[in-house]
């Protein structure tokens, strides 16, 4: 099942941390329910979202386009390399998870 929708509902109607640097931020305070990251996230990016998430207990999605696939689906004109869900809104995403 495709993520496009579930992103975007989340992006526009809850709560979300567009970038790596930020989602690592986000896990590591604890406001992350959930992280998603894009196909090509570069490797020292994604070891550390992977780390932190997995000592925080936080689930990670990963997303099958490239980074500039997952920054157009959140309607943002430059590459996204990953993304964290503080409040998932009207989405359903934490279901997919």
């Amino acid at each position: 099942m495709s993520l496009n929708q579930p992103i975007a509902s989340a992006v526009s109607t809850g709560k979300c941390k567009i970038g790596a640097k930020s989602s690592i931020d986000a896990i590591k305070t604890g406001s992350a329910k959930l992280v998603v990251v894009s196909a090509n996230c570069p490797r020292d990016e994604q070891d550390d979202i992977e780390r932190f998430a997995q000592v925080s207990g936080i689930k990670i999605l990963k997303f099958e386009g490239t980074s500039w696939d997952l920054g157009e689906v959140v309607g943002k004109p430059f590459m996204v390399s990953a993304i964290a869900v503080i409040e998932p809104g009207n989405s359903k995403i934490l279901k997919m998870a």
